[in-house]
């Protein structure tokens, strides 16, 4: 008996073709615009990451190219492999969430070994309660968040950086993905309240696209109900992020409140002015984002050309309805985005300034 043969419809072709298409263009891009990597400098330095992966091994693998020798320490061990491994400098990031209680103390006895130390805050501005003490303990402050860079020399900090955030490319780019990662609109984060309000307003204009709306607590939403078929509960891994990022045809990056009360610890009420890492990840899977505005977007992004911006929901659907009917120019967009991302926002690119500054004090 002869088995019957899967039809497949006309649909399915086009859609595969489009999808080879896509991923062929993608890949002349990033064979000419490879990032550039500066010379190793004679650097040991001791890295001590925050725990996630997504940003960690980002770092770890650019600073294996631009200095002689990497230290890697735990949150808890950074005294003692500091006093027995004497590196040239130690650079903490973030200081937050998974730091013992002795992590001051620890930098304060690193220091008194005559050890720099710089540290890269980079979920500011929505923890100034625990920074505005953590960044006193340190010789070097980093901030991805303009909005505290006066804030930190206001408290008396004399060596305070700006250094915006930045995508590894070899954990977000290009790649064909199953239909399970396939959608037409993705937004993967938590429900802040702000997000809840724009999906809310979405939610009658959803209906009958394939979205996915990833993360935690979006229980919260008042049309939870009517969007829950959408909504896939809990932490999504950077490598499967990036699969749902690449099958997406539209990826939203809306950024978290600064307020305080609102799922964060910004007793100074500092304002968010930069962009967040979502930023540089979507553009990095060359996939067309829209995102709302942030000050310093406009520095690293060009609206219009690398992504494209919406402030209101109203706007955000009449942009979603349009790029999914416009396929040439959303690919485009994509393509330019994930451009701009090689050249100018990886890793090896970001981590030189921050080595200029540790080495000039060497």
């Amino acid at each position: 008996m002869k088995s019957k043969k899967r039809k497949v419809h006309p649909r399915d072709y086009r859609d595969g073709y489009q999808e080879g298409y896509r991923l062929g263009l993608c890949e002349a891009v990033k064979r000419l615009n490879s990032p550039e990597v500066e010379a190793c400098r004679p650097l040991k330095l001791m890295y001590v990451p925050q725990g996630f992966q997504a940003i960690d091994t980002g770092i770890t693998e650019a600073l294996g190219q631009l200095v002689s020798e990497l230290v890697i320490s735990s949150p808890e061990t950074m005294l003692e492999i500091a006093a027995r491994e004497s590196p040239g400098a130690v650079l903490v990031m973030n200081g937050l969430h998974v730091f013992p209680e002795n992590h001051l103390e620890q930098i304060t006895e690193i220091r008194k070994l005559g050890i720099p130390t710089a540290i890269w805050f980079v979920d500011d501005p929505y923890f100034t309660e625990d920074t505005s003490v953590i960044c006193q303990h340190y010789d070097h402050i980093f901030t991805h968040e303009l909005a505290c860079v006066e804030f930190y020399h206001d408290l008396g900090m004399s060596s305070v950086h700006y250094l915006p955030l930045c995508v590894n490319p070899q954990m977000f780019y290009p790649r064909r993905t199953g239909p399970q990662y396939q959608y037409d609109v993705v937004f993967i984060g938590n429900a802040f309240r702000n997000r809840t309000e724009l999906f809310d307003g979405l939610a009658p204009f959803l209906q009958g696209k394939k979205v996915l709306i990833a993360g935690g607590f979006w229980e919260r939403l008042s049309t939870y109900e009517e969007l829950s078929p959408f909504i896939k509960d809990g932490f999504i891994p950077p490598e499967e992020t990036a699969n749902y990022y690449s099958g997406a045809k539209l990826v939203i990056n809306i950024h978290r409140p600064w307020e305080g009360g609102q799922d964060n610890r910004n007793s100074f009420q500092l304002p968010s002015r930069s962009i967040n890492p979502r930023t540089y990840e979507i553009s990095a899977c060359g996939t067309m984002q829209l995102t709302d505005v942030r000050e310093d977007l406009s520095n690293y992004y060009r609206p219009g050309k690398d992504l494209d911006t919406f402030e209101n929901p109203d706007e955000l659907k009449y942009k979603i309805d349009y790029y999914l009917k416009h396929e040439k120019e959303r690919r485009q967009i994509a393509l330019q985005g994930l451009r701009t991302t090689l050249r100018h926002h990886t890793f090896t690119s970001r981590l030189p300034h921050l080595l200029n500054v540790l080495t000039a004090q060497v």
